[in-house]
């Protein structure tokens, strides 16, 4: 079972009205500081996994921000995970990065430290919609930060976020055409959802902001399937697209129900300790965090077992959400079931499921409503 490290690092230079990640906005940051608690937090959890620990075959640094971060501060906390772990040969290690923090000098940085992948959050590639969204970058400075990350990085991923208001199926379209022209080995593409406690949650209660309706972003799905597979880069995932072998190694572990630590204010992680899967959740606010690890090396908001009934449903709800599918008998091997057939059968009546063999995968049409699918499955 792969491992990796996920570090969050929450800072923002302005926090974007659809976003309810763990992201703040503050005017000045005490970086090395912040540094120091990351990694008294790696400390804690490679003295939690033992001697025997496992080999880090990814790292991923998430926002927040990170490419707000110094190139000397990602070195030190990769120096750092080296100290404390095996790290694999081909180890991946991808770095988030937003276009309005993107320079030369400090995508040259990451990539002396080990950084190897970089994503990079276009999100837009009209300039009213990137200003729509919050976004302190135009299309021109996305596309120059694209410029950039490619030539300093083998591998590079970027986000789009489509079904924004008014978007029409024709207007995706041709946007979808100019970004898989680029050239990136991978895209992630995420529907716009309007998440409670947002900016775009008030308005959206108020009627002042109105996303596509189920019909037209079913229908903007399908075309992005379309137009991905067209190009050589088919969906692995449901919002993920990438070519053959350029898949997030790091993303894989999440979605396969492997093991990984989480470090910084509001991570989380799933490792097995003792013979326990142990789900974990820092502290939120990025002070209290600092203050919790730098006192007592750990900064949890949960850390609970999981019990098998409720892993064995993160696990189906995960795997599913890769073109994969699950396979059934290592599903059943380890946690003693599997969906019955009699649950099976009128999913795949349904078009929502398919079987070749012990391999189980949702369809394209089991993937727009794959809770619902889960839920006949399990319940």
């Amino acid at each position: 079972m792969s491992f990796g490290i996920y570090v969050h690092w929450p800072f923002c230079a302005a926090k974007c009205p659809y976003c309810d990640f763990n992201s703040h906005v503050r005017t000045a940051i005490d970086e090395d500081g912040w540094i120091d608690a990351i990694a008294h937090e790696l400390d804690w959890a490679a003295d939690a996994q033992g001697k025997d620990r496992p080999i880090v075959e990814t790292i991923f640094f998430g926002g927040g921000t990170p490419s707000l971060m110094q190139g000397s501060s990602a070195a030190r906390i990769l120096d750092k995970i080296a100290r404390l772990w095996r790290m694999a040969n081909d180890v991946e290690i991808t770095l988030e990065a937003n276009p309005a923090s993107a320079d030369a000098a400090r995508f040259a940085d990451y990539r002396a430290a080990g950084v190897n992948r970089l994503s990079l959050g276009m999100q837009a590639l009209n300039d009213a919609d990137l200003k729509f969204l919050g976004r302190l970058h135009n299309v021109a400075e996305a596309r120059a930060a694209l410029g950039l990350a490619m030539a300093n990085f083998e591998r590079v991923s970027l986000d789009l976020i489509y079904a924004r208001p008014g978007q029409s199926d024709a207007q995706w379209r041709a946007e979808l055409k100019q970004a898989l022209s680029f050239g990136t080995d991978h895209l992630s593409l995420y529907q716009l959802t309007i998440e409670p406690e947002t900016p775009f949650a008030l308005l959206h209660r108020n009627g002042q902001l109105r996303i596509p309706d189920d019909d037209l972003a079913a229908g903007l799905y399908e075309t992005t399937q379309e137009l991905t597979e067209a190009a050589g880069r088919p969906a692995y995932e449901i919002s993920n697209h990438a070519r053959p072998g350029s898949e997030s190694r790091h993303n894989l572990i999440y979605w396969r129900y492997g093991d990984y630590a989480g470090v910084g204010p509001g991570a989380h992680g799933r490792l097995v300790l003792d013979g326990k899967r142990i789900a974990t959740s820092t502290i939120r606010l990025p002070e209290r965090w600092r203050d919790s690890v730098t006192k007592g090396g750990k900064a949890f908001a949960d850390f609970s077992p999981v019990a098998d009934a409720d892993a064995a449903r993160e696990h189906l709800l995960m795997n599913l959400r890769l073109r994969e599918g699950i396979d059934l008998v290592g599903y059943q091997a380890r946690w003693g079931q599997r969906p019955s057939p009699e649950k099976i059968a009128p999913l795949i009546e349904q078009g929502m499921l398919h079987q070749d063999g012990d391999i189980l995968s949702a369809t394209l049409q089991g993937r727009l409503i794959l809770n619902a699918v889960i839920a006949a499955l399990l319940n």
